[in-house]
């Protein structure tokens, strides 16, 4: 009961916080960062903990790879405030404007979502993403970390606390039972975002009636072209792999043209295995390079580690069909220099990001300008791909009349204009 009316409260606080003025949000950013700066020594220290923790477990390597916040997490989480603070106020924006008839105006007005429930891994400076985009947004926030950075998240929430004092728009929840509890309040919730296994996020989506948006895996593939500039895909491949492995956008299969797979695979595999990633392959791969075989299960798994998948593909139909069949909607991309296969592969491939000759790790929403993210949306409703401000908020209807009443309009008497005023 006491989760559920902390809840009540966070709701009630959303109201204050939506009607702050872009100025006020920013000047509560600037806060944020502030108290992340100062506190560096004992947020690093609280970290240590989680990660000793961790590692006695035997945590996989990919979540000891996000669970670290460090100097330079820090400063990554202090550069996402200062742009997110530099965006343009996404809230009380006129998007549409309409004469209905002379002197009844109608705006179409965006608006914070209300409350917003985030569940996300364990990653601590996605903690510090989430907030800062829902305080710039006017937007309650409820978090709940994973039970690895248990921690860390207390250690960022004590500090931020300490440095706004009257925040009863951001709670942090610590148990598994508060997530079940916060899943039931959907008169007090506008929107959960789930970051986690499908399992997860299949679980969210059974257990509330609150609208649900996120994403689970990351099955990512890049596709290269028979016509690909092969000193261009190699660079792009292996970045899309090891600059970060553990992230939802590395790629984990791809797929190389029949043409040119007898010279192009050694080159890759040398280039892929200098690096450490081990390459799992068809038959028609192993007919190659020698690799690890690969099971037609494989091509659904995500690694997250320094793993990838090699298929060779007959054309470019073969791999947007192989795509289609095997990938989670995320990031898909084709390495080619013909504008028509790649035009075809923009409009074929059905996922939230479709890249072009580039790394798959862009899909990112501070990469994108968006100052950060709250995840990666591979739905299609209300927002898709890397969730920034303007996926936090909604918009209104505001009319202003001069006395008309429907009647007039329903005898004839009057007619609608309907003419566009922006």
């Amino acid at each position: 009961m006491e989760t559920q009316q902390r809840i009540k409260d966070v709701r009630r606080s959303a109201l204050t916080l939506s009607l702050m003025s872009d100025q006020e949000r920013n000047s509560l950013i600037d806060k944020i960062k502030d108290a992340l700066d100062s506190n560096r020594v004992y947020l690093i220290e609280e970290n240590k903990k989680d990660l000793l923790s961790a590692k006695e477990k035997g945590i996989s390597d990919s979540v000891l790879h996000r669970l670290v916040f460090d100097d330079s997490k820090i400063n990554s989480c202090i550069s996402s405030l200062i742009a997110v603070k530099k965006l343009e106020c996404p809230t009380g924006k006129i998007i549409a404007k309409r004469e209905l008839d002379e002197g009844l105006i109608l705006e179409k007005v965006t608006y914070p979502l209300g409350v917003i429930g985030m569940v996300f891994e364990a990653r601590p400076d996605a903690m510090v993403q989430i907030i800062s985009l829902a305080l710039k947004s006017g937007n309650g926030i409820i978090l709940k970390g994973g039970s690895e950075a248990f921690n860390t998240n207390r250690a960022i929430r004590k500090v931020i606390h300490e440095k706004l004092k009257s925040d009863d728009y951001i709670l942090l929840l610590e148990s598994h039972q508060d997530v079940d509890d916060m899943l039931k309040m959907d008169k007090d919730i506008d929107l959960i975002i789930p970051r986690g296994s499908n399992k997860f996020v299949k679980y969210c989506m059974d257990h509330t009636n609150i609208p649900v948006m996120g994403h689970a895996d990351g099955i990512c593939s890049i596709y290269v072209s028979d016509k690909a500039d092969l000193a261009l895909a190699t660079p792009v491949i292996v970045d899309s792999k090891i600059q970060y492995p553990a992230a939802c956008n590395a790629v984990e299969t791809i797929l190389v043209n029949k043409n040119i797979a007898s010279s192009y695979l050694p080159v890759l595999k040398k280039a892929l295995e200098d690096k450490g990633v081990k390459i799992h392959g068809d038959e028609e791969v192993r007919a190659i390079i020698d690799c690890i075989p690969a099971s037609e299960d494989e091509y659904d798994r995500e690694y997250l580690a320094l793993e990838l998948n090699i298929k060779i593909v007959n054309c470019l139909d073969d791999a947007i069909k192989h795509i289609a069949a095997h990938s989670s909607h995320h990031t898909d991309c084709i390495i080619s220099t013909d504008q028509r296969e790649i035009d075809t592969f923009y409009s074929s491939v059905d996922s939230a990001d479709v890249f072009s000759n580039c790394s798959t790790r862009f899909a990112d929403g501070f990469r994108f300008g968006l100052g950060a993210e709250v995840g990666i949306s591979t739905g299609k409703l209300h927002a898709r791909g890397p969730v920034g401000l303007e996926g936090l908020t909604t918009y209104k209807y505001q009319l202003s009349g001069s006395g008309q009443i429907v009647k007039d309009y329903a005898a004839g008497t009057k007619q609608f204009t309907h003419r566009e005023l922006m």
